[in-house]
């Protein structure tokens, strides 16, 4: 069998066909191949070529599958078993990120930073987020952990900002956007209170 590439490939994704060649030629070559790891979402073996397939991954790490196929090459009604040939699917898993408690904090005091977490392995995990409200005092976007900043509320009313944070797995070279997961930040107004008129009163007169 010709050397067949190997795939990597995020959960959910499909897979690419695999159509199985060789270089003999005067008979005819059958295909049959098995599959190391049927929770990929290959079933476990078959014969002939692979069609495209939908990739799964419920874990949080890389999931492999080693595929094992074998030729046939029959002519004049013998057959003959030629050497096995393998190559992996390597599909990689959902990238979530760790649930985020929200905050209220007062205008001009400090927000606790933010530091992101997954419980994916086996890769690399970034993080990409977006602010809704720019005005408490954080960049409408960024990447990675958000650091303690500064609070402001101008206004006279609690204002909230929703931060949506997603997260990007990459393994050999394929990286795989996951599920986003939101939190809240609320920030405070400063109580003030309206002014009171100055007050002149006679002796024994009712203020």
């Amino acid at each position: 069998v010709n050397t067949v590439s190997n795939q990597v490939i995020c959960n959910g994704s499909a897979s690419a066909a695999v159509n199985f060649s060789t270089t003999a030629t005067g008979g005819t070559v059958t295909y049959a191949w098995t599959n190391s790891n049927t929770t990929i979402g290959l079933s476990a073996s078959g014969s002939g070529n692979i069609a495209s397939f939908t990739a799964t991954n419920n874990g949080t790490a890389p999931a492999i599958a080693t595929i094992t196929v074998t030729p046939t090459f029959t002519n004049d009604g013998v057959s003959c078993q030629g050497t096995a040939q393998t190559f992996t699917i390597t599909v990689n898993p959902t990238a979530t990120v760790n649930a985020i408690s929200n905050q209220t904090v007062c205008n001009g005091a400090a927000v606790s930073a933010v530091n992101f977490a997954t419980a994916a392995t086996g890769g690399t995990v970034t993080y990409a987020w977006t602010n809704s409200n720019a005005s408490i005092g954080l960049a409408a976007s960024g990447t990675g952990n958000i650091a303690s900043f500064t609070a402001t509320n101008s206004s006279n009313a609690p204002i909230t900002a929703t931060i949506t944070v997603t997260a990007t797995f990459t393994n050999a070279g394929v990286s795989c956007t996951g599920t986003a997961q939101s939190f809240t930040v609320t920030v405070n107004p400063t109580a003030v209170v309206n002014g009171v008129s100055n007050q002149i009163v006679c002796a024994g007169s009712t203020n």
